[in-house]
């Protein structure tokens, strides 16, 4: 290696990789083409490699980019947590904050539990992360995580807030059209929205009901946000929170004595972030709002 790279150089190589093209890393970025061009010279420099092959559709990564992609990623990282923690310094709970869970989670549950954390700490930056990610935490992409499993690693500390129901949910309109069916048999031959890619949970419930096959599936996506949305817009029967499906009067419950899962909630955070005034306080606003959401639809 010739001098050390410098830290915004590996940014500004994810960015290219992440975009394909010099141009649109330096909108993403809010940089000029030439700034990102010089950055990614200046790093293959360093590292005396070649990064990137021109295209005749944009840049594309050499297999010692692709190689060196996660290392980048956890010092990108790093820096984004190095800042964090300088921003907290001072008096009172002040900084940023920044907190990961799943689509539905922060769209449809956390923004009532983060309004009341920001008018009790006004200092208190959040950043929220959509994300089902397991990881997030080790690689210190995220300073706390809102999951479904109970996260098993020793270097973090969590705690459950209660669980989630889940269960089969479709609009009045769909209901209207087609009907609903009576046995998990009958499940197949309507319109069933699902996952498109396969994970150890979906594996588990599968496993328990063999009839969800995602090849009947007629809208697969793994975005529970977009799932929520087909379902309320009529498109089929899908999976909801039941917590979440009582709230509109138009969502009817489908097999609910044959089709009921319950999802442990988790709030998860770093042990190295123990003694952090902002993300302490976080960590039990989100505990202690989660808690009372389950409570509330229990």
């Amino acid at each position: 290696m010739n001098a050390e790279p410098n830290w915004e150089w590996y940014r500004t190589f994810l960015m290219v990789i992440d975009t394909g093209s010099l141009s649109a890393a330096g909108r993403a970025m809010g940089m000029t083409q030439p700034t990102v061009g010089r950055h990614i010279d200046s790093l293959e420099k360093a590292l005396d490699l070649k990064l990137f092959t021109r295209t005749f559709d944009g840049f594309a990564p050499t297999e010692a980019a692709l190689e060196l992609k996660p290392y980048a990623a956890d010092v990108a990282a790093t820096a984004a947590a190095l800042r964090r923690v300088a921003s907290s310094h001072g008096s009172g709970v002040r900084g940023t904050v920044r907190v990961t869970a799943s689509e539905v989670t922060c769209v449809e549950v956390l923004p009532p539990v983060l309004t009341a954390l920001r008018r009790q700490h006004p200092e208190l930056m959040i950043e929220l992360v959509l994300s089902n990610r397991v990881d997030d935490l080790l690689h210190r992409e995220a300073d706390i995580a809102v999951r479904m499993v109970n996260p098993e690693q020793d270097a973090l500390i969590a705690k459950r807030a209660g669980a989630i129901e889940l269960g089969f949910f479709a609009h009045q309109r769909y209901v209207a059209d087609f009907g609903i069916p009576k046995t998990m048999d009958e499940l197949p031959r309507h319109t069933i929205i699902g996952f498109d890619q396969e994970n150890a949970f979906l594996r588990k419930v599968r496993s328990k009901f063999p009839t969800l096959e995602p090849s009947s599936f007629a809208l697969r996506t793994d975005s529970d946000l977009a799932q929520l949305a087909a379902i309320r817009a009529g498109y089929g029967i899908g999976v909801c929170h039941s917590a979440l499906a009582a709230r509109d009067k138009d969502l009817v419950r489908v097999l609910k004595t044959q089709f009921s899962v319950n999802l442990d909630l988790w709030v998860a955070m770093h042990e190295d972030l123990r003694d952090s005034p902002r993300c302490a306080v976080t960590f039990a606003a989100l505990t202690a709002g989660l808690k009372d959401y389950v409570k509330k639809h229990a």
